[in-house]
């Protein structure tokens, strides 16, 4: 939360599973397209904030599946655990707060009692939760009569039950809505309370973001009945929740514009920039243009014509330099043939870029340094680097010029092969 020195102008509450995250969308088509409007036009004042009902493990393992950005606070097994930023530091105070009438061993007891509770992997039984699969013809039975025998222990506990399979027990001050209650608290504290915050799910275990006050909703497209019915009986009224027409991160995009919070066409979504008039200029818009030009030219989806040629080598400075993530140093002439070569060499491939973590800092009256994670994937194959940026303001027209790029590998996602990689 200190990345930002002022009240964000947007935070954005999103569950991941068929929320942000469509699984039935190979390509990630909706959620590479909320990728490219969050850095164009968010990163740099607003926030992004993950709810899932999964677990650190099983949160990461998904993040290394799909295109997803890093978000500056994660609140994960339902509620009951939030981590900040890309290190995911554990907020300490909230895992005291849930310790207060939970007794994980009790409940471990009494839970054992149904057979009809499959307990989840290992991984999920977590500190301030404890989850089960249950067939949804014993749902209600098993429900009823499991609250009973824990209120005879004076536990304060409660029980969630989503997606018609999954049960989880928890703190009775735990859930999505309740850790966002949490987080609004800190904000109201520090003075930084968001000036729109949008929550946005599609199953029974995000319900409680909806009841937080003040805040707008976004039910997706193909949110399931469970989640229906229950707005239906509990903010039937409310006109800032609403159920999209689009399915996961193309719902949320679309609820970006109903309730008018800033800019909602996705620079995916365009597709001749010479004839699409922004009303915003920045540096973080300027790389995410490049770089989505440079995958259409790559997959061979814009013609390969002299103009856009000219266009993708103006964005360059003849005599600016670029530092391979291998660490050799070429001039920006050299990048601009390179390109040419380029043309349609992933046409075919299920090949995409995305960039993550975009932050912005004027130098100078007419310099910017832009430093940003560029990932590159190919079917399964993904790399990505730290890219930094200097770019200066054009004195005759609109845009940017690169002046100079420099690239270094993260960690396990180098190439094994040098001409695998180019900017």
């Amino acid at each position: 939360m200190d990345r930002l020195n002022c009240p964000p102008r947007l935070m954005i509450v999103s569950d991941l599973d068929f929320t942000m995250v469509d699984h039935e969308d190979p390509e990630n088509l909706s959620l590479l397209r909320f990728n490219a409007l969050w850095e164009a036009y968010y990163r740099h004042d607003s926030l992004l904030v993950y709810s899932t009902g999964r677990s650190p493990t099983i949160y990461k393992q998904l993040r290394n599946e799909k295109p997803l950005l890093t978000p500056d606070i994660t609140i994960m097994s339902v509620g009951t655990e939030i981590a900040y930023g890309e290190p995911m530091v554990p907020d300490y105070d909230w895992e005291q707060h849930l310790n207060l009438n939970w007794d994980r061993d009790i409940i471990t007891q009494e839970t054992a009692k149904f057979p009809q509770l499959i307990p989840q992997a290992y991984t999920e039984q977590r500190p301030h939760k404890i989850s089960f699969f249950l067939e949804k013809p014993n749902s209600l039975e098993v429900i009823k009569a499991l609250s009973e025998s824990l209120e005879k222990h004076k536990l304060d506990v409660k029980i969630i039950y989503s997606h018609g399979t999954a049960l989880d027990v928890l703190p009775k001050g735990a859930d999505k809505g309740q850790a966002l209650a949490y987080l609004q608290r800190k904000f109201k504290a520090n003075g930084r309370v968001p000036l729109s915050s949008l929550v946005c799910g599609d199953s029974g275990n995000d319900a409680e973001l909806f009841t937080i006050p003040d805040v707008y909703g976004v039910m997706v497209g193909n949110a399931q009945e469970e989640l229906l019915q229950w707005c239906a009986e509990n903010v039937r009224n409310n006109p800032n929740i609403i159920h999209s027409t689009e399915r996961c991160a193309s719902g949320i995009i679309q609820a970006i514009g109903k309730f008018s919070f800033g800019p909602n066409v996705s620079p995916r979504d365009i597709k001749d920039w010479g004839k699409c008039r922004v009303n915003v200029l920045s540096p973080g818009y300027e790389v995410v243009k490049f770089y989505l030009l440079y995958e259409r030219w790559r997959r061979a989806e814009v013609e390969k014509s002299d103009q856009i040629l000219q266009n993708l080598k103006s964005s360059f400075y003849p005599l600016g330099t670029f530092v391979h993530p291998s660490g050799t140093e070429q001039p920006m002439s050299k990048c601009e043939d390179m390109m040419e070569r380029l043309y349609g060499d992933k046409q075919g491939k299920q090949y995409c870029i995305w960039l993550d973590r975009i932050s912005t800092s004027q130098i100078g009256s007419d310099a910017w340094l832009v430093k940003f994670d560029k990932w590159e994937s190919t079917g399964e194959e993904r790399h990505c680097c730290l890219t930094t940026v200097l770019l200066n303001t054009k004195q005759d027209e609109e845009g940017f010029t690169w002046m100079h790029i420099h690239q270094t590998w993260l960690d396990g996602l180098e190439t094994k092969h040098r001409t695998v990689w180019f900017l």
